[in-house]
């Protein structure tokens, strides 16, 4: 059937810091929620990522698509749209540590990785870390 397969209600954008006028509009729009820089400034990674999963706590399952340059581009030079402000390396982790713990991960897939530019593949690196933090991986 044509049209969309996922519900925006099931859609959550965390990290959002560049928006032109009709992404802005259709994302009022459209029933997705969405968390900026802004609020993840002012209220901590660990109070967004809540949120977030609450509002998909009527999922049993989530997939998790990671967006590499959602991350400064100090901590990823290698990215197809590098834009100053991003989430930094360890609110990253720290959202992937919470999104591990909820259980509800069974997929992700990560985007934007420009191998072309990258220096001696630091953005490469930063992905698995983070992909490996989705998955489980702790300090202790």
């Amino acid at each position: 059937r044509p049209g969309a397969k996922i519900k925006p209600g099931n859609v959550v954008l965390i990290g959002v810091r560049e928006l032109d006028q009709n992404e802005r509009e259709n994302l009022k729009k459209s029933g997705i929620a969405v968390y900026t820089m802004r609020e993840i400034d002012e209220e901590g990674m660990n109070v967004i990522a809540r949120k977030a999963l609450m509002r998909l706590n009527h999922l049993s399952r989530i997939h998790v698509s990671l967006d590499i340059d959602s991350l400064d581009p100090i901590a990823v030079p290698g990215v197809g749209t590098p834009v100053s402000g991003g989430l930094t390396y360890r609110e990253a982790h720290l959202l992937m540590e919470v999104i591990s713990d909820s259980g509800l991960v069974c997929s992700m897939d990560i985007v934007e990785i420009n191998p072309i530019i990258d220096h001696c593949n630091q953005t490469a690196k930063t992905a698995v870390d983070l992909a490996v933090s989705l998955f489980g991986k702790r300090i202790l």
